[in-house]
């Protein structure tokens, strides 16, 4: 779709006013199991083949929705899951969001060509703040060409930590527009983490593509309680590199993804 960033700022403007006049909705009924909702996730810059491949072992073993990894270890990942139903997801543009476009499409390009069936980008940030709608857009917009082309599914990551809520919904809305399949909370690399009231207006914001887009809640998702809360608050997948520790109804302590 084709807008000139005054055309974005009056749709977003009227979405913004109507997802707020809105009262908060019920919360969703709490699964019976929680490994289908779960990405698998380590993003550490330090880690091994080794530390890899217990990922993938993990998410078999739990039957997770996905092993969420940084571009370079996408194929080592996809050869590893390669006889299982686990997808293999893969982070662009990360964790900044701050690189140009076409490095974004490329790198969308790439993980999808190594094996991913899932790319989670970070949008243009400083975009979004600055309501240059029509670049925010048009970023998105050229990673999901990449992904719908390869049949994959592209989920966008808001940076919700550094928004306000005006922004989470517009930031929602034109990543609805440019045919995401999902939209994001955070990297978990910026601190912070997702909050209810951020994954609610995630999901009102784009409830208007009849369940076309999803949620994604991410960052700071350490235990079965939190996991639950998200999920009953809108999230349909959730982020954490604590599913083991969630499945085995544990709480970790420390870290932040």
């Amino acid at each position: 779709m084709s807008r000139s960033n005054e055309e974005w700022s009056l749709a977003v403007a009227s979405k913004v006013a109507s997802v707020l006049a809105e009262p908060a909705p019920a919360p969703a009924v709490a699964p019976t199991d929680l490994a289908p909702f779960i990405d698998h996730t380590l993003l550490k810059p330090d880690a091994t083949v080794a530390d890899v491949d217990k990922l993938c072992d993990e998410a078999i073993e739990y039957k997770f929705k996905s092993c969420c990894i940084n571009g370079a270890n996408v194929a080592q990942v996809a050869r590893r899951l390669k006889e299982s139903p686990v997808a293999v997801c893969a982070v662009i543009g990360f964790p900044l969001g701050a690189s140009a476009t076409s490095v974004k499409a490329f790198e969308t390009t790439q993980c999808v060509q190594d094996g991913a069936t899932e790319i989670d980008m970070v949008i243009n940030v400083g975009a979004l703040r600055s309501k240059n709608y029509a670049l925010v857009h048009s970023d998105i917009a050229a990673c999901a060409t990449q992904t719908r082309a390869a049949g994959a599914k592209l989920k966008v990551i808001l940076e919700t930590v550094f928004l306000t809520e005006e922004e989470i919904i517009a930031g929602s809305y034109i990543a609805a527009e440019a045919q995401a399949d999902f939209v994001k909370t955070c990297t978990g690399f910026q601190g912070g983490g997702a909050s209810t009231r951020h994954v609610q207006l995630m999901k009102q914001a784009v409830a208007y593509k009849g369940g076309a887009v999803l949620v994604k809640a991410s960052a700071g998702i350490r235990s079965l309680e939190k996991c639950v809360e998200m999920i009953q608050a809108g999230a349909d997948r959730i982020g954490t590199s604590s599913g083991v520790a969630i499945m085995e109804g544990k709480k970790v302590a420390e870290g932040s993804y």
